[in-house]
C-alpha cells in the first residue's frame, strides 16, 4: 500500500531519490523472490508481477515500467564466481518488493532495473558473502537495493495502529541498528538475540539486509540508518545507506494502511 500512499515513509523515499547519485542501473534483493536457487532477472523488459491478493485494484492496475539490463546481469553472474548465479530470460520480473519502493525513490522508472533473487537453500552467511561479492557494483554507477524488513512478523500485526512498536520489535531493531553501526561483518550474532525469533519468524525479509552488511564489509564501511520507524507493531520501516554520509536520519510516522479482509499470515506470497 506504500506505493499508493503519501506517507511519513514515502516521503522519505521520494526526498531520497534526487539526493542520491543519479545511477546508471539499478540491481535489486528483493524478499518477494525467494526460492531454491541464486539468479537474477536478464530480459529485456521484466514485467511488473503482482504477487499478493486481496488488496484494492488499482495496486493490480500499476506498473512499473523500467527496462531491463541484460549486459549487468552477465555482469552480475561474472562478478561473483566461483558462486553460480543463472540468467533468468522469462519467468521473473520486478515484484513489489522493488517496484513499491521503485515507484518513490525514482517515480519515472527511466533507470534499468534487474532483481536478484534470494536462496532459499543457502545458509544466511551465504548471503553475506555475495553481498561483498557485489559491492564492485557500487563503483561502476549500479546502486544496489536491499528491499525487506529487520523486524517482519505478519501474524502479530496491530492492523488498526499503523505506527504502534512492540517492545521486541523496538529492541530487535534497536540491536540491528547497533551492530551496522559497529561492526556489519559480525551481523549474524543477531541469530542469538533473544527477540530473533519472534522479529524474524521466517528468513525472507530479513536476508537482504545481509547483502547491504555485506557490502560494507567489502567496502570496510559502517552502516546508519536514513529512515527510522515502525508499523503495525510487528514491522520495522528501518532504512539504512551505504555510501550516503552527511544524509540525516529521520523518524517518520504515518505507515500505509492495509485493507482489513487480507490475511495476516498470506499478505505477501
Amino acid at each position: 500500500m506504500n506505493t499508493l500512499e503519501s506517507n511519513g515513509y514515502t516521503s522519505a523515499w521520494r526526498a531520497l531519490g534526487p539526493e542520491l547519485p543519479r545511477p546508471k542501473a539499478i540491481l535489486v534483493v528483493s524478499a518477494h523472490w525467494y526460492f531454491g536457487a541464486t539468479a537474477v532477472t536478464a530480459m529485456a523488459r521484466p514485467r511488473t508481477i503482482h504477487d499478493f491478493y486481496g488488496f484494492p485494484q488499482e495496486l493490480f492496475d500499476f506498473e512499473y515500467p523500467a527496462k531491463g539490463d541484460p549486459d549487468l546481469a552477465k555482469e552480475i553472474v561474472e562478478l561473483v564466481k566461483p558462486e553460480w548465479v543463472g540468467l533468468d530470460q522469462d519467468q521473473w520480473g520486478l515484484d513489489h518488493g522493488t517496484w513499491s519502493v521503485l515507484a518513490h525513490l525514482y517515480p519515472e522508472a527511466d533507470i534499468p532495473v534487474v532483481q536478484l533473487s534470494i536462496n532459499a537453500l543457502k545458509p544466511l552467511s551465504y548471503h553475506l558473502d555475495l553481498g561483498a561479492r557485489l559491492a564492485a557494483l557500487q563503483d561502476r554507477g549500479v546502486l544496489v537495493v536491499a528491499s525487506g524488513n529487520v523486524v517482519h512478523n505478519l501474524r502479530a500485526v496491530r492492523w488498526n495502529q499503523p505506527d504502534f512498536a512492540f517492545d521486541w520489535a523496538e529492541r530487535f531493531d534497536e540491536a540491528a541498528v547497533n551492530q551496522l553501526a559497529k561492526n556489519p561483518g559480525d551481523l549474524l550474532r543477531l541469530v542469538e538475540h533473544p527477540d530473533y525469533a519472534a522479529a524474524v519468524p521466517t528468513p525472507d525479509h530479513f536476508v537482504p539486509m545481509l547483502y547491504l552488511a555485506g557490502m560494507a564489509v567489502a567496502r570496510n564501511e559502517t552502516l546508519d540508518p536514513l529512515v527510522r520507524g515502525y508499523s503495525m507493531g510487528s514491522v520495522s520501516m528501518t532504512c539504512y545507506g551505504l555510501g550516503t554520509e552527511g544524509l540525516a536520519c529521520s523518524e517518520k510516522t504515518g505507515a500505509a494502511n492495509l485493507p482489513s479482509d487480507v490475511p495476516a499470515d498470506q499478505t505477501n506470497t
